[in-house]
């Protein structure tokens, strides 16, 4: 994906606002950027304002940003605009592929909350049964990758599926009134889709194949700030092992945050995980493996290599 299609992905009235703000200068950290989606330990810990209360005595503001998913926040981050962010396992891929300014900061293997539906009264009971079929998913999301190795899976190809690209709260609509045939995507969007717009669960991705989400940083402010970002993420395990322990809370902190009801977010807590970590070799070898696929398949114009962007805390 070539930086002019991250552009022609809508980022939000929030984001946009954010791209005007100027990239933090060395020595001078005065804010922190964080980008978020409506679910994660992110949401957590904007709601306990831990990062907040952790660089108040430092003189370093925090400002959360919301976006739809991850590729438009790749694109924020590149440009300057976001320091630190959560996304799913295809969007650092892309903007990798792109040359963007980014690099993977920690890692967080996803067990469950991500899938593929289909309407409950479908036809569709099989992965084979995809095919021909209108597939609506965000280009380049985590959702593009469960689409791709779940067609392998089944022996199909990328050019079996009529793939509709569409941002989940987009996607949500069409998919309840049928304009698309099955819907990839990822929680809390997941669990609406499941609960609220009559959808059955055709696949987990957990039962295709190894999924990961990551804690991506820009690139110039973890080389010149890598104190404060090891801080951004030591904050960013802790809350996350807190929510793998008080998930009712969880549910309400989410909910609270995004607006997306309780009984959705309950149900997106419920299956999720919050462990944060390092970037193991093994996340790197599965994360290696998106990219050579997407490669393959053409979907990123040139070959990468994940370890070049893994970030390393040298001041450790």
């Amino acid at each position: 994906m070539q930086r002019r299609d991250f552009l022609k992905l809508s980022v939000g009235t929030a984001a946009a606002a954010a791209f005007a703000s100027p990239a933090i200068a060395q020595g001078a950290v005065k804010e922190i950027r964080i980008g978020y989606q409506k679910t994660g330990v992110l949401v957590i810990t904007r709601q306990q304002a831990a990062l907040e209360k952790h660089f108040t005595s430092q003189g370093i503001e925090v400002k959360w940003i919301e976006f739809s998913s991850g590729p438009p926040m790749m694109e924020a981050m590149n440009v300057g605009s976001v320091d630190f962010g959560a996304v799913g396992d295809s969007p650092p891929v892309f903007a990798q592929a792109a040359g963007a300014a980014i690099v993977y900061a920690a890692g967080q293997p996803i067990t469950n909350g991500q899938g593929i539906l289909v309407p409950k009264d479908s036809p569709i009971r099989d992965i084979k049964d995809l095919k021909g079929k209108r597939i609506g998913f965000t280009k380049g999301s985590s959702a593009h990758n469960v689409v791709v190795q779940t067609l392998e899976k089944a022996g199909l190809t990328y050019a079996d599926i009529a793939p509709v690209y569409l941002t989940p709260p987009d996607a949500g609509p069409a998919f309840a009134n049928g304009s698309i045939e099955a819907w990839a995507v990822w929680d809390p969007y997941f669990a609406i889709g499941e609960t609220k717009q009559n959808g059955r669960i055709l696949i987990n991705a957990r039962d295709v194949t190894k999924t990961n989400s990551f804690y991506i940083a820009n690139r110039e402010f973890a080389k010149n700030n890598g104190a404060i970002l090891q801080q951004i993420v030591d904050v960013t395990t802790a809350a996350g092992q807190w929510a793998e322990q008080h998930r009712d809370e969880v549910a309400r902190s989410l909910a609270a945050i995004t607006g997306v009801p309780l009984d959705i977010q309950t149900v997106a807590a419920n299956r999720a995980n919050f462990v944060v970590g390092p970037v193991t070799d093994e996340i790197v070898a599965t994360q290696q493996g998106v990219a050579d696929r997407f490669y393959k398949l053409g979907l990123i114009p040139k070959p990468i290599v994940i370890r070049d962007i893994v970030w390393r805390n040298r001041a450790a």
